[in-house]
């Protein structure tokens, strides 16, 4: 295949897969702008976790709802935690408690009854994201997937479960970013309407 073929044929994997899930998934999307719109209105907060690439995804998606997502959108700061950020508290819970709990750990205490999680995995194995939904689960916060493949075990874990139907990591991440600008576009317009 030439470059200029794997170009065009990366393109349309992706855009084939967005169709696929503006399809399957719109529905599923509103349920989780519904979630969240109804924390939020309760004075809750959004929570987003993952490893890697999805922990860029998780910085990227609290820093746009906690500063801003469009600009041409004013309204206040809203709070959006990633439980990735801090390198003192990761680097202290996997040393204290195991890696499988760096994300478990700061929820149980940042975290409240009404808030969301959003757990983000394109395997839907990740032990310390299936521990934060799990330790989520238990507090009453609202549990939502970004997740790839069948869902993997998290899929279970999930209030919403917004599976991506692929197994190659990369168009998973390209979709879950796409996703997590729709709810949070949604979301907003929501909250900034009169």
């Amino acid at each position: 295949m030439s470059e200029a073929a794997h170009v065009a044929a990366v393109m349309e994997e992706g855009a084939a897969l967005r169709r696929r899930l503006a399809a399957d998934l719109t529905p599923a999307v509103i349920g989780v702008v519904d979630a969240c719109e109804a924390s939020m209105r309760a004075g809750g907060k959004l929570f987003f976790c993952g490893n890697g690439g999805s922990a860029a995804d998780a910085q990227h998606l609290a820093t746009e709802w906690l500063v801003r997502l469009r600009s041409r959108v004013e309204r206040p700061s809203w709070p959006a935690i990633a439980l990735t950020l801090d390198p003192v508290a990761l680097t202290a819970g996997g040393n204290d408690y195991g890696f499988d709990e760096v994300f478990a750990r700061p929820l149980s205490g940042l975290g409240r009854t009404g808030d969301v999680l959003f757990g983000i995995t394109t395997s839907g194995r990740s032990p310390n994201v299936l521990r934060a939904l799990e330790t989520a689960r238990g507090m009453a916060i609202v549990t939502v997937g970004l997740l790839g493949g069948d869902g993997g075990a998290a899929k279970a874990l999930c209030d919403h479960p917004l599976i991506v139907p692929s197994t190659v990591t990369a168009r998973i991440q390209e979709a879950h970013i796409t996703l997590g600008h729709v709810v949070l576009e949604l979301l907003e317009d929501r909250l900034v309407r009169p």
